[in-house]
């Protein structure tokens, strides 16, 4: 227990530097980009009010001050002046009273929208449950379905039908997601949607009643883009699970299983799938966060209302504190869940021991 605990601080304290890491990256990426933000914001403002616009964002600071800026912004744990206006702001708990400062607990600040002011961190908390729903859906989408045509790919090797899934699932991963959900969306959604009954672009929600001011939920929509986003690991799927039921298939307790007279069922269930599954589990666990940062183009092609079109709209729009919040957010997403991937391996398989 003790060695667990130890790993689990040595996985916090290497996830921070990672996110700190990830941050700085941001930062400077994003702020010694050409361009001016202010002209955004302040587009039709005359010299005085874009001189004020460049104070209230610090732009008129260095860069490293700005830096400095960010990352206190983004800590949970900071310092800042005590007044009504950082309270309004920050939303924050004073830990420490300095006089007319504090250090403070507080949720990551991730600043303004440019565009329409409100807190970058509400923007995305609102569009984070359809990312998750569609980065969800695909995952086990592709797992199901991967795991399946894996099994009869190994079972039917050097077969007419090994050789078509093999061969499906490399076009699978060659051909790129954009260029995959604008064909899904023409075929299914355009010229199949007599016989598919699909819409080509859509959201989770509907329209909201005019009485009860609730939205339907539209599942209708969420299969194409699903779909799409689930190709790539699907066919990836297919390969890992047919290789490694055919390396399973060849081993001496899979001959002695089928000497002893078991079914055919019992024979690839029980001792040959079991097996082979074991280092799938945690390659397709680690892929949440993969899928969240691959749905950003699929999102915007089906019009799918989460992080992915809001970044990229953002993106048009050059609305940088919603971009670099949202990059931020899939890299913490990343981190968080390859730690919870390390754990999961350590469990599933007794032989891997927990190292520092």
């Amino acid at each position: 227990m003790a060695k667990f605990i130890k790993f689990l601080l040595y996985r916090l304290i290497k996830g921070i530097g990672v996110i700190l890491g990830i941050a700085v990256v941001i930062f400077f990426l994003f702020f010694t980009l050409p361009g001016d933000p202010v002209s955004v914001i302040n587009p039709k403002g005359d010299s005085l009010s874009r001189a004020n616009t460049i104070k209230e964002l610090g732009l008129d600071k260095p860069l490293l001050v700005q830096l400095g800026y960010y990352l206190n912004d983004l800590s949970p744990v900071s310092f800042h002046e005590n007044t009504p206006e950082m309270e309004s702001t920050y939303n924050y708990f004073v830990a420490i009273p300095l006089g007319g400062s504090a250090i403070l607990i507080k949720y990551p600040y991730l600043r303004r929208s440019y565009e329409n002011k409100r807190p970058v961190a509400e923007i995305l908390w609102q569009d984070l449950g359809g990312t998750l729903v569609l980065a969800i859906t695909s995952m086990v989408l592709a797992t199901l379905i991967g795991v399946f045509f894996g099994i009869i790919a190994a079972l039917r090797h050097n077969t007419w039908v090994d050789y078509s899934l093999v061969t499906i699932s490399i076009l699978g991963i060659s051909i790129p997601s954009f260029v995959m959900a604008i064909g899904i969306s023409l075929l299914f959604g355009h010229y199949l949607k007599d016989y598919t009954g699909l819409a080509m672009t859509g959201s989770l929600w509907g329209k909201a009643d005019i009485f009860t001011g609730r939205s339907s939920i539209m599942i209708s929509n969420l299969i194409l883009p699903a779909f799409t986003l689930a190709l790539r690991p699907l066919s990836i799927i297919v390969q890992l699970t047919r290789s490694s039921m055919l390396e399973v298939l060849s081993q001496d307790y899979i001959r002695t299983a089928k000497a002893k007279g078991l079914s055919f069922f019992m024979v690839i269930y029980k001792h040959a799938l079991r097996n082979a599954l074991n280092p799938l589990i945690t390659t397709v666990s680690g892929w949440l966060a993969s899928l969240m940062a691959g749905a950003f183009f699929i999102e915007y092609v089906f019009n799918w209302k989460g992080i992915g079109a809001t970044t990229i709209n953002a993106v048009g729009q050059k609305d940088l504190p919603i971009v670099m919040g949202a990059t931020l957010l899939i890299g913490v997403i990343f981190v968080v869940v390859n730690a919870f991937v390390d754990i999961l391996y350590s469990v599933i398989d007794p032989r891997i021991q927990i190292e520092e």
